[in-house]
């Protein structure tokens, strides 16, 4: 949530911002809104500092022993006046915590100005080799060597709800392993967080309430199904003040993803390419703000070092403003090439919130004295569904069989290749 002050002396550059992330607000209305809440709180301090005045002037008069008929009249209309006028000021101050919410962040100066992902930028990608034999797409070859049953786990849950079985649990489980043990290795603290988040958790980080179509609710508990791991792990610190000599927070958790994809229909769904259920390894920063752009490119690099372990062939992609997310500053996706599918999927987008998240959720830090709103950053260090399609088309081998790529072989019993049997 930006902070009303800076939509004050902003407002032009809001309203591109606005505008460059495709969004619909009236600022306008907002801001002349805002001038007749400060023109409210100007008459209500006046009114409420005559009356103490005022006030004060009655009790001595009594003390005194005179009587002051006409000021108690004149105060108890003062009195009224200021109730009518504080149930106007607590009405518009309500209006304005309403649209501030559906304001998005400001794109750092450095993102591509764009109305959509035509407009994104390559970073940096990774050469691929040429296939020496008909590639085939996931869905085949997890059904060849009996990895995924989709036609089951649409009869316990309903399409896009895939059953991993045998060796693809088995892969499916190894991945998550490793991606966790990477990361702890580079430092991050490991957090297992619970897969049921509440309605403050979901607005701090900025799903509500923008995305609420999007999310699995339970109803009967007002419940959100975790729709990505940064829910969860980012709010373990909303409403607290972290000690700078903490900073930077870097965690690393896995969780189960739950996700409607409402708007999706007509969007390819085949495979694993887009379901309700995922596995993800999160990653998250909490940083002081002078340092995390410096810590946008470290979280990239450190959700890269999957994909080069992997040994798998990526590209990194700066998004524009039309493709950035509605909390998001900065963004970089990491793609990864599928050559039986013949195109790259996004198994990570890495962000840099900046204070956006923490005004919401309330995390702050101390500096030089003062509190200071901390900035949040977070990235999939990866999301395994389109990692697992990556591995089973580029380690495929011409009989259908899958290699295991060398660092997951420790992780799969020291088993190098998956092959029907």
């Amino acid at each position: 949530m930006l902070d009303l002050k800076i939509i004050r002396k902003n407002s032009d550059k809001i309203k591109e911002a606005i505008k460059n992330k495709n969004e619909s607000v009236d600022l306008d209305k907002l801001l002349s809104l805002d001038i007749k809440h400060r023109k409210l709180q100007t008459e209500l301090d006046s009114m409420r500092h005559k009356k103490n005045k005022v006030s004060e002037e009655i009790a001595q008069s009594k003390r005194d022993g005179k009587d002051e008929v006409e000021k108690i009249q004149q105060m108890k209309k003062v009195s009224q006046d200021i109730k009518r006028l504080e149930k106007e000021e607590k009405e518009i101050n309500e209006e304005i915590k309403s649209m501030l919410v559906w304001i998005p962040n400001i794109p750092h100066n450095s993102v591509p100005v764009g109305k959509n992902s035509s407009f994104n930028k390559i970073i940096r990608e990774t050469p691929r080799e040429k296939p020496t034999f008909t590639f085939l797409p996931h869905w085949q070859l997890a059904e060849v060597n009996k990895l995924v049953d989709f036609r089951r786990g649409a009869k316990v849950s309903g399409t896009n709800f895939p059953c991993f079985t045998g060796m693809g649990a088995r892969l499916e489980r190894a991945l998550i392993n490793f991606m966790l043990d990477t990361h702890i290795s580079n430092g991050y603290k490991e957090i297992f967080s619970p897969f049921l988040v509440n309605r403050n958790a979901m607005f701090g980080t900025g799903q509500l309430p923008k995305l609420e179509e999007d999310m699995y609710l339970v109803e009967k508990d007002d419940m959100f199904l975790n729709p990505t791991g940064e829910v969860p792990i980012t709010n373990l610190y909303r409403d607290e003040t972290i000690k700078d000599e903490n900073l930077p927070l870097k965690l690393v958790g896995y969780t189960a993803c739950f996700r409607r994809e409402a708007g999706s229909y007509g969007k390819d769904t085949k495979g694993l390419q887009r379901v309700h259920q995922f596995n993800k390894v999160e990653l998250v920063k909490i940083t002081e703000p002078s340092t995390s752009y410096e810590e946008l490119e470290t979280l990239t690099q450190d959700a890269e070092k999957i994909l080069k372990l992997l040994k798998l062939p990526y590209r990194v992609m700066l998004l524009s403003t039309g493709d950035l997310s509605f909390a998001s500053a900065k963004t970089y996706d990491l793609e990864v090439w599928a050559p039986g599918s013949e195109k790259f999927f996004e198994v990570s987008s890495i962000s840099n919130f900046e204070d956006f998240q923490a005004r919401r959720a309330n995390i702050r830090m101390k500096k030089t004295g003062k509190l200071v709103y901390s900035h949040t950053l977070n990235g999939s260090g990866l999301a395994t569904p389109r990692t697992f399609i990556a591995i089973l088309e580029n380690y495929q081998q011409e009989d259908g069989s899958i290699r295991i790529p060398s660092a997951l072989i420790p992780y799969m019993g020291g088993l190098e290749i998956i092959e029907e049997k």
